[in-house]
């Protein structure tokens, strides 16, 4: 149970904010955003905000903005249907009723002939059954349906109504977000837990290693072992390392006094190699600055290394059973979070980058998939199809849902059977 609430807070929080970029630059270019969710299926629970309706899904694996004009489903007037129409002081159309216009008293029917709630933002019919009018649609205005309403978006209102520029952005601010995201997490850490900095200093030890067990402290100076000057923690490291079991002279200087610590290395075979171990970590610090350095340093070590990952498995120097889904990802959380908060909020901001970089692959259904097709309309001049390119995010998606039961499956199999 806590592996599973550690993955949904961790995996619904890097989500949240990759939706939350896309929705913000969405509201910024002026696109009608009618949902903003966090997982799929059927909702949990959901409230309203201006024009945008916040939901939370059942399955929290995903989630998603609904922009006007990327919806699956669209409400089109046909000439010769019969709708009702809720007119405001004024004689413009607030709401277009289609179906239980009894429910309003006040209604005026009316046998369509021609309708634009796009461009022209109008509704022409017959009312009475005979009497031929023209009436204006407001902004904003709504279909009600079922008893629900829908906000009618103009043109200009919708996704494929702004410019490349405009479209680009809605879409790169989300793994843009995740980036960013990532940067504040390492941040909030080097701030609360410290940094590690290679200076040659003793860190925190653990309780039995032999530094403890020798008279040394956390915060003192290392200033020469057998003789040898030591200027930063690597070069500790390494000299502890290249002597197992062997006496080790370390000159320290604490509270302004030197003395000499004789400890000797503990000998432990790591991947066939016999090195020597302490039991002491790295020093640390804590400064705004150095933070902020830590976790750019941080988020660009974490990328070049998931991008390296994708790369080979590219290459095929990666197999694909090595691959983690959702309950991988599931189980590696809650194994992280028993070693505590700072571990979680590190594995969390890594997961982060990991799904900003996934969803820039040029992959179909991928957000890298529709910046790949605004590549292609700034080099032809002009969109691509708006059917043929929806068959190829269908497609994509398809593929993606089949790569994704074959890589839960191998993780059923890793973890459970």
């Amino acid at each position: 149970m806590e592996s599973i609430i550690s993955f949904i807070v961790v995996f619904g929080a890097l989500v949240f904010f990759h939706e939350l970029g896309h929705l913000l630059l969405a509201k910024r270019a002026g696109i009608l955003c009618r949902e903003f969710a966090i997982g799929f299926g059927p909702k949990v629970f959901s409230f309203k905000k201006n024009e945008t309706v916040y939901t939370i899904r059942l399955l929290p694996l995903g989630g998603f903005v609904r922009m006007a004009g990327e919806d699956p489903e669209t409400i089109e007037l046909k000439r010769g249907q019969v709708v009702g129409l809720l007119l405001d002081e004024s004689g413009q159309v607030e709401k277009i009723v289609l179906n239980h216009k009894d429910d309003y008293p006040n209604i005026r029917v009316v046998e369509v002939e021609e309708a634009d709630l796009e461009r022209g933002m109008y509704v022409t019919g017959y009312t009475d059954g005979e009497r031929f009018e023209r009436f204006t649609v407001k902004e904003p205005a709504f279909f009600v349906v079922d008893r629900q309403e829908i906000q009618i978006a103009p043109y200009h209102r919708q996704f494929a109504a702004k410019t490349l520029g405009q479209r680009t952005m809605t879409i790169l601010a989300g793994p843009l977000a995740n980036f960013l995201l990532s940067l504040v997490v390492f941040i909030i850490i080097g701030l609360l837990q410290g940094y590690p900095v290679d200076k040659p200093v003793i860190g925190e030890l653990t309780p039995e290693g032999a530094a403890r067990a020798a008279g040394l402290k956390q915060g003192d100076e290392v200033i020469a072992i057998n003789g040898e000057r030591m200027e930063t923690w690597t070069e500790i490291v390494n000299t502890i390392r290249a002597h197992p079991g062997e006496p080790l002279q370390f000159q320290i200087e604490r509270n302004g006094k030197e003395r000499s610590v004789t400890v000797t290395p503990e000998a432990k075979t790591v991947q066939g190699e016999t090195i020597g171990l302490i039991g002491v970590y790295q020093p640390m610090e804590k400064s705004v600055l150095g933070s902020i350095k830590q976790g750019l340093v941080e988020t660009y070590y974490w990328t070049r290394e998931i991008v390296t990952g994708l790369g080979q498995l590219i290459t095929g120097q990666f197999q694909l059973d090595m691959l983690s889904g959702p309950v991988g990802i599931a189980v590696s959380t809650g194994k992280v979070a028993e070693s505590g908060i700072y571990y979680l909020m590190k594995w969390g901001a890594i997961l982060s980058i990991n799904l900003g970089i996934v969803n820039l692959l040029p992959l179909p259904a991928l957000d890298g998939g529709r910046l790949l097709f605004f590549a292609i309309e700034a080099v032809r001049g002009k969109p691509v199809d708006r059917q043929k390119e929806g068959m190829v995010h269908f497609i994509g998606f398809a593929l993606l849902m089949l790569l994704m039961l074959v890589v839960t499956w191998n993780d059923i199999q890793k973890f459970f059977l």
